[in-house]
């Protein structure tokens, strides 16, 4: 059975597997007084236990404290619910899930297609400041006109897209966006940027997709990142910004990935515990939003402050997808390959090295792994690099559109 689907003045062809686009609205209000019920509710400990502990031990209670003052005395969710209202959002239903997504357009009717992927403890929110300049035209050095229309799934299981069978991959996720980009919203080919777990969705489409996916940016790589031996043994030599990046990689394979083991075997454990728990969900979340992101995050050109903290954990709690969310590292236990293999694709890889992330790989490395033309890196930004360095994103997406001119 094939259905004609009419969208956006694109003809769309959408199986019996896929349904068609409905218009969406967050409004999630009705949760608000049980939210901030809680939160008035929870106590802190007065002092800290051991005030010497850095973050390195976890998320530090005056930044917890802080947080949670301003959620209860300088927060509304109101105005932020506006705020994420002016995107253009959907939904679909694609092999029998519900799949949220922004699509915004541009003017230009040669718009390229451009797939957006967030990660955990992410979400669409920390692309939106990037979103609309996207769509917007810009002119290349050479003279090329790059704009693009912009797509921004929900992966499955996070926020407003349903949660996914036990089993779900990687790979399924590739495979349904796949279809909700060509399928259901009629783009022939398409060009992606991934980072967290969007760089593992966004690298299975780069490898299996090669048709329809004509070039791809990323800040994030499945691949496990070489240790400072690894790097001296190949001779090496790195950057001042990679250096630090390194060190963040030596902290994180250390120490930093105890949310990962956690997440990984023991899913429902935090899943359940934190499931009611706002502040719970939010010195979870938020601590790590901090711990990734560059020091200097909130002032410019970073747009991660307190506020985008709260309401990157609002969302999560008001949608009641917190433990969905994290079953992803369950489902993908095995996410970082070792062996660094290069897909049968002649599309073109670009990748940006952003100071403050928690992992490094080398130009070198990349190259394995990929028809790698472009390697930038940034003194400022993190983890987050759409919402904690939105300029140099922006940036670095625009040059990918002079490859597909």
């Amino acid at each position: 059975m094939i259905l004609s689907v009419f969208f956006f003045g694109l003809v769309t062809t959408a199986t019996a597997s896929t349904s068609a686009v409905q218009p969406f609205r967050i409004d999630l209000a009705k949760g608000i007084p049980h939210l901030e019920l809680l939160v008035n509710n929870t106590r802190l400990p007065k002092n800290a236990l051991y005030p010497g502990a850095g973050s390195e031990f976890g998320v530090q209670l005056d930044f917890l404290r802080d947080l949670k003052s301003q959620w209860v005395g300088g927060y509304n969710w109101t105005e932020q619910e506006a705020e994420l209202n002016q995107f253009a959002q959907y939904t679909t239903i694609i092999e029998g899930q519900t799949v949220h997504f922004v699509h915004e357009k541009s003017e230009n009717k040669d718009a390229i297609p451009l797939l957006l992927l967030h990660g955990w403890p992410g979400s669409f929110q920390e692309f939106l400041p990037v979103i609309k300049p996207l769509t917007q035209s810009w002119t290349s050095p050479t003279g090329e006109n790059v704009s693009y229309n912009v797509i921004v799934p929900s992966l499955p299981g996070f926020l407003f897209s349903s949660p996914p069978p036990q089993n779900w991959t990687n790979a399924d996720t590739a495979r349904l966006f796949n279809t909700l980009i060509t399928d259901v919203l009629g783009y022939p080919t398409y060009a992606l940027h991934g980072t967290d777990w969007g760089a593992g969705v966004g690298y299975d489409l780069y490898k299996s997709y090669n048709a329809t996916v004509r070039a791809a940016h990323f800040a994030f790589l499945p691949f496990s990142p070489p240790t400072p031996q690894d790097i001296a043994d190949n001779n090496i030599t790195l950057s001042e910004i990679a250096k630090v990046t390194l060190q963040r990689t030596v902290d994180w394979t250390t120490t930093g990935d105890s949310y990962f083991t956690e997440q990984t075997f023991k899913p429902n454990d935090i899943g359940l515990a934190l499931y009611d728990n706002p502040v719970g969900q939010l010195a979870w979340i938020g601590g790590l939003i901090k711990l990734w992101s560059d020091p200097r995050a909130g002032t410019g050109p970073s747009a991660l402050t307190h506020t985008a903290i709260l309401t990157a954990t609002s969302l999560y709690y008001l949608t009641e997808s917190f433990q969905s969310a994290v079953w992803i590292y369950a489902q993908n236990a095995g996410a970082f390959a070792d062996v660094y293999t290069k897909p049968a694709t002649d599309a073109p890889m670009f990748f940006s090295l952003f100071e403050y992330n928690i992992l490094l790989w080398p130009r070198e490395y990349v190259a394995k792994v990929g028809n790698l033309v472009s390697y930038k890196e940034h003194d400022f930004g993190g983890h987050f690099a759409g919402i904690d360095n939105p300029p140099a994103l922006i940036e670095d997406l625009r040059e990918m559109g002079v490859y597909l001119k």
